[in-house]
This record gives structure tokens, C-alpha cells and sequence, in this order.
């Protein structure tokens, strides 16, 4: 924290008592580091639990969701209840489905085959989508890769270390 920056409501940060002591500014940065390790596990963490759904997602589509309990279809979003899926795990399972990058566009079709009524309750489905898909990559679920033709893609996360590199170097894919 800097000395003499002011708050939202013009009060500077050196009129606190504690500001400028050096055991405070100790604790708030470990507390910062802590919370930087924690976030960089939790991203480790949801990309492997994208891997482990993709799998199961792969066995179902291979040898019928029957082979799933019903806590395992709901927990790969596969579950075949009275309630639609909302329109995030919509978007999840289209990308977990495909085994190529997908265009917003792309998965708003695909959603427009298999779960018509998510799309009804959005005025512009497309920028919909295009949401979720950039907060399903900041959750570490999904990577945004670029096409030949300069426009974005996305994918589901299945290989973890790959998905480090996402943000270095942006793949080219067809």
C-alpha cells in the first residue's frame, strides 16, 4: 500500500493507524502471496476435474450414459431430469462434447439443437455465449484459441499442461 493514496471518500491511507508498520505490511504480503497460491491451485484444480469430466463424458458417449449413477450424471452435467441445464452448463457441455475448438457461434448452435429453451430466455444469444466461454476460461475451464482466420475459438481444458501455455502463446487451429 502506497502512503498518501486516498480512499473513495478522500481520506489518505497514512491517516490509519498501522499503515506505514512494517509488521502490518509484512502480513498483507504474505496474505497476497497466499492468495496467488491459492488461485494458482484453484485453476490447477479445475482443469484437472475438466480432464477427469472429459473422460467420463468419452465412456458415456462410447458405451451409453447408463454406465453413469445419477449423482455421476448430474456431476458431468449429463443428467436427463424435468430441469433444463442453466445456460453456463449448457455451454460446459457443448465444449466437453466437441473434440475440436468451437466459435461462440458454433456453440450456439449446438445448444440451439440440443437445449432450445436456454437460448429463449437471451436477447442476444451469441454475445450470451461469448460471455460464458470467456469466464469458463478464466475459471480455468476452457482455453481460447485463435483459427487461421484470426477469430477466436474455445476449447474444454482436458491436458493441463498444455493449458499453461494458453496465455504465453495464443494455437493456431483450422
Amino acid at each position: 500500500m502506497e502512503n498518501g493514496r486516498s480512499g473513495g471518500n478522500g481520506i489518505q491511507h497514512r491517516d490509519f493507524p498501522g499503515v506505514s508498520d512494517p509488521h502490518v505490511q509484512q502480513v498483507v504480503r504474505a496474505a497476497h502471496e497466499e492468495l496467488r497460491q491459492l488461485m494458482r491451485q484453484r485453476a490447477d484444480v479445475m482443469k484437472r476435474i475438466g480432464t477427469v469430466k472429459q473422460t467420463i463424458v468419452g465412456l458415456a458417449n462410447l458405451f451409453g450414459d447408463e454406465i453413469l449413477s445419477e449423482e455421476l450424471l448430474e456431476l458431468v452435467d449429463r443428467r436427463s431430469g424435468g430441469r433444463q441445464p442453466g445456460f453456463t452448463k449448457a455451454c460446459r457441455i457443448v465444449l466437453m462434447e466437441s473434440n475440436h475448438p468451437l466459435a461462440a457461434r458454433d456453440v450456439c448452435e449446438q445448444i440451439q439443437k440440443r437445449l432450445p429453451p436456454v437460448l429463449l430466455r437471451h436477447k442476444d444469444p451469441l454475445a450470451s455465449v461469448t460471455t460464458v466461454l470467456n469466464r469458463l476460461v478464466d475459471y480455468g475451464e476452457a482455453r481460447t484459441v485463435l483459427r487461421e482466420n484470426g477469430r477466436r475459438a474455445w476449447e474444454w481444458v482436458s491436458d493441463p499442461e498444455r493449458s499453461r501455455l494458453d496465455s504465453a502463446e495464443p494455437e493456431i487451429s483450422a
